[in-house]
């Protein structure tokens, strides 16, 4: 005669209940039935508007179309063309570029700004609406507004403001130097408010006793923020550094108002180039190229993104 251990009924108990539990039955007594009903016309139009469309790109990419007609198969040609391109080498450099100064100078200014507005007393919604009416401006007429800023004759606004002091003129979007941190400068400016709203809703959350200790153990404003508000905003600023570089990587409209990509190049990015091939004057119509150099970017962008949440998962937890 076996006898059975009362450790072992206790996890066949456990383990009987845990099948009960996960069966169709129950999971349909439990409401799954009904969240999936509800979530399908979401599931429905999010599919159509956007898995759809990145499949169909997929696709694209190994055809010769023009939209109209039957597509041709191709294979791998779209992306021979495209790599071979002499012109790549230069738009990922800009590309780079371009990302680089706005982390140098689009990353820590929000967060400074930030900082600031949460130490403020008083009115500190008129700040918060100051900081986040560039983001209501419509991109086109910001980035127009700031091409008139920009003109590069003596009679131009910044190079009037600079007179003053005994600098300039300086052709801003005509100088290969020159050219790209006036776009990152606008792009920052544009971009910056939403970012600093999110930093504010975060400083929010640090509960004010923790500025209180810090105050009674002699802590200035600045051992303040390194100590209590950055710890605090760790996990925001991961995710935001993250989306700040796939945006920047990204980046079509401002080198296509402001310059169409040069002086002589200078400002031709990946995006500008995928919008060329597609509706270029030179270029236009090639949409298995433009498709092509989408899923190159696309591909890039998700392992990108796959390598840095993996390596500040440990950070971000601690």
């Amino acid at each position: 005669m076996v006898v059975s251990a009362p450790g072992a009924l206790r996890q066949t108990g456990e383990v009987t209940r845990q099948v009960r539990r996960r069966s169709p039955v129950t999971w349909v007594q439990r409401g799954g039935l009904s969240s999936v009903l509800f979530a399908l016309p979401l599931l429905i139009v999010f599919g159509i508007f956007s898995w759809w469309p990145i499949l169909r790109s997929i696709v694209m990419s190994f055809q010769k179309t023009n939209l109209v007609g039957d597509p041709t198969w191709v294979g791998w040609k779209n992306f021979e063309f495209v790599l071979t391109d002499p012109d790549l080498p230069t738009a990922i450099l800009n590309t780079l570029y371009f990302a680089l100064l706005a982390l140098i100078f689009g990353y820590p200014i929000p967060l400074v700004a930030a900082v600031l507005m949460s130490s403020v007393r008083k009115r500190k919604g008129v700040f918060s609406v100051l900081a986040y009416l560039p983001v209501v401006v419509p991109p086109v007429v910001a980035v127009l507004l700031w091409k008139f800023f920009y003109d590069g004759s003596q009679d131009g606004v910044f190079n009037t403001i600079l007179g003053y002091v005994g600098l300039g003129p300086y052709s801003w979007l005509s100088d290969t130097t020159l050219v790209m941190p006036s776009l990152v400068l606008e792009a920052t400016w544009a971009a910056a408010g939403g970012t600093v709203i999110i930093y504010l809703a975060a400083l929010l959350s640090v509960p004010d006793e923790l500025y209180d200790a810090a105050e009674v153990d002699g802590a200035g404003i600045w051992r303040k923020v390194w100590h209590v508000s950055m710890p605090q905003l760790r996990g925001v600023l991961l995710i935001t550094f993250i989306l700040q570089i796939i945006g920047t990587v990204q980046v079509f409209l401002e080198p296509y108002l402001f310059t169409g990509g040069g002086p002589a190049n200078a400002t031709i990015t990946i995006l500008l180039m995928i919008y060329d091939y597609a509706f270029g004057r030179s270029l236009g119509g090639n949409y298995g190229a433009a498709t092509a150099l989408s899923v190159l970017l696309a591909t890039f962008l998700a392992i990108l993104s796959l390598v840095y949440f993996k390596l500040t998962s440990g950070w971000s937890k601690s």
